[in-house]
């Protein structure tokens, strides 16, 4: 806090969106014991934002008593996401010119997983997602890229609670199996989607490195085209691509 405040920044104004953060990092919803241990401010410091953000309409009391990301912040998501789009596409871009298959841009957004941009690919097919799409993480390679930064607990807490719907044949539906697979991402750097969650299609993911929202970068065909050979000369693409954009994003 004291380099924010030489550089001219305003503390309560940094402290309040780490507490929005923090809320949306958690799923959504946080007590005010939990915001004061994993923020590290005084319960007081925590009670007045809380206080602020509720009257805002930037956080809502629940009747369990914790708090949870409220309605005003859907004005400030609609203009992120036409940022994010703005900025990404031409990343996406680069990816199709070089791969020729459709490009997305993901995002984990509370429990389930927002397609916020697309570069159509290069081939006369249908699209298999498009932007505004919600899925869920167990069937899609960029659910398992986005959980890689959670804990094993979190994820079987996500899993849980959203359930893990069988789309395909092939669709993941055993926790540890999946949690498995997000494991092998992390170490590999990039996950894969083996038509579960819609037949005959595979995709390839990484996430995007460094930023407060959990990005990532997909590309998806049809199998006959994402052979393993294509998925391989993809995964350093997409990867440059996504630390660019990391860049961009800043």
């Amino acid at each position: 806090m004291a380099d924010q405040r030489r550089s001219g920044g305003v503390q309560s104004i940094a402290r309040a969106f780490t507490l929005l953060e923090l809320v949306a990092a958690n799923g959504g919803v946080m007590g005010l014991s939990q915001l004061s241990q994993e923020s590290g401010f005084p319960l007081p410091t925590i009670h007045r934002l809380v206080r602020t953000l509720v009257d805002l309409g930037y956080l809502r009391q629940e009747p369990s008593r914790r708090y949870a990301l409220g309605p005003r912040l859907l004005l400030l998501a609609d203009s992120s996401e036409t940022m994010l789009n703005h900025v990404a596409i031409p990343h996406l871009r680069r990816v199709v010119d070089s791969a020729g298959e459709t490009t997305n841009l993901a995002m984990l957004d509370g429990d389930q997983v927002a397609y916020v941009a697309q570069a159509p690919g290069s081939h006369s097919m249908r699209m298999f997602t498009e932007v505004g799409r919600r899925v869920s993480p167990h069937c899609t390679a960029v659910g398992k890229a986005l959980l890689g930064e959670s804990s094993e607990t979190e994820i079987r807490e996500l899993l849980a609670r959203g359930g893990m719907e069988r789309h395909t044949p092939h669709t993941l539906t055993d926790p540890d199996e999946f949690i498995a697979q997000v494991a092998q991402c992390r170490e590999r750097g990039y996950a894969l989607d083996e038509g579960e969650q819609e037949v005959g299609v595979r995709c390839v993911a990484v996430v995007v490195p460094s930023t407060s929202t959990r990005l990532a970068v997909s590309m998806s065909g049809p199998v006959p085209r994402m052979s393993d050979e294509l998925v391989e000369s993809a995964v350093p693409v997409l990867t440059k691509a996504a630390a660019a954009l990391a860049a961009d994003l800043g």
